[in-house]
């Protein structure tokens, strides 16, 4: 208990010229509430300011990472929400693969365009221009009518060496040969970028043969394998996926400290998703997380100095 609350003795927050000094739990929960009710303070304004293009460093305490792009103020998986990632300052935009009927690399979620366009039918039945012609953005709301489901081409081409990208394969029987194409699509824009891609793309999948597959083909791309259950994450386990990943990507309900710890002791980094609300995040940062991805990148602290 005291070493806890000797690790516990601040959380320092720093940005726009705004410190915060907090205590322990009760001050940390607190400080978040205050931030919550005036939020163009610390964090709203950062998207006002000048944006820095160096890409976000990797080995940073915790990273901020834009589920889907920040989803929690567009649409997600499109253009414009990775466009609000990276200027609300997140430190990685999480995105969905998966390939069309023409065996191109399309970003978006589910197996289905019903959900977030104006069309119907499985993504894998239709051409990219087919789907190229459909709505992806009124669904959220009519400001972001005229939104198109994007090529990984795309987010490659704008966002590519300026914010690291965490790149979910999506497994299934249609999408059979991506890992082919998506080494290959982040070797092209490798020879063109200024960084090595190893240093700004992570790939991940809760398929780990479709993992196993990926790393054959580019062994220098970083691994992370998607868990969600608890037996996925025993000592057993682990150990027969670290010599080929380097992160774990945690369902919210299994992540506890010493669960962060087992996996830590491995040699592998944890992320936790999905994070929605404020108050959980102080309970991830004790634990030890190495990145918080969620919807709402801006709300988690942007410097911690010192983990609870």
């Amino acid at each position: 208990m005291l070493k806890k609350m000797a690790r516990a003795r601040r959380l320092l927050l720093t940005e726009g010229g705004l410190t915060l000094r907090l205590g322990f739990r009760k001050g940390l929960v607190a400080a978040f509430l205050g931030i919550g009710l005036i939020g163009g303070i610390l964090y709203h304004s950062v998207d006002e300011r000048t944006i820095n293009n160096d890409v976000s460093d990797l080995n940073r305490d915790l990273l901020r990472i834009a589920h889907r792009g920040a989803s929690g103020y567009a649409p997600e998986n499109t253009m414009a929400a990775f466009e609000k990632a990276y200027h609300i300052r997140a430190d990685m935009i999480e995105l969905d693969v998966q390939l069309s009927k023409d065996g191109q690399l399309v970003v978006i979620h589910d197996s289905l365009v019903n959900r977030t366009s104006s069309g119907k039918g499985g993504v894998h039945k239709m051409t990219l221009n087919q789907l190229r012609k459909l709505d992806a953005g009124s669904w959220y709301n009519s400001r972001f009518r005229g939104q198109k489901i994007p090529t990984l081409e795309d987010v490659l081409q704008r966002f590519g060496g300026k914010i690291p990208l965490l790149i979910e394969m999506k497994s299934s029987a249609a999408n059979s040969g991506i890992e082919r194409k998506l080494a290959e699509l982040i070797q092209k824009y490798d020879q063109q970028s200024s960084r090595e891609m190893k240093d700004t793309i992570i790939v991940q999948s809760f398929n780990i043969k479709s993992l196993q597959t990926f790393h054959k083909i580019s062994p220098e791309i970083p691994i992370a394998v998607i868990v969600s259950r608890s037996a996925e994450i025993k000592e057993e386990q682990l150990n027969e996926l670290a010599p080929f990943a380097q992160y774990l990507t945690v369902s919210s309900s299994l992540v506890t400290e010493e669960i962060v710890t087992r996996i830590q002791r491995t040699g592998m980094k944890v992320f936790v998703w999905n994070i929605q609300n404020l108050l959980d995040i102080p309970s991830y940062i004790n634990a030890g997380v190495n990145g918080i991805i969620t919807d709402y990148p801006d709300i988690v602290p942007i410097y911690v100095y010192e983990r609870l």
